[in-house]
């Protein structure tokens, strides 16, 4: 996380104003809900295990087992049956 001084970002009176409440002390500030991403929107973390539970899937309605699934996917079966079980 990167820190900077809130003295040359923000304006005076604003400052005063949050000093009524915090002085001193390093606060976090995040970003609006607008310009938040999901969890691995932004890395591909999240397309690749949407990749990987649908190959899950197809291979378990051709008849692959719970059991052969978490073992090749080096999974739990039930982590197995969330992915196959889901709506």
């Amino acid at each position: 996380m990167k820190y900077a001084n809130a003295a040359n970002m923000l304006p005076e009176s604003l400052i005063a104003e949050i000093q009524k409440y915090v002085q001193g002390e390093t606060i976090y500030i995040p970003k609006s809900k607008t310009t938040h991403y999901k969890w691995g929107t932004r890395s591909g973390g999240r397309k690749q295990l949407d990749e990987r539970n649908n190959l899950i899937r197809n291979a378990f309605r051709e008849g692959v087992s719970i059991p052969q699934l978490a073992e090749q996917y080096f999974l739990s079966i039930e982590t197995i049956k969330k992915i196959v079980y889901v709506k």
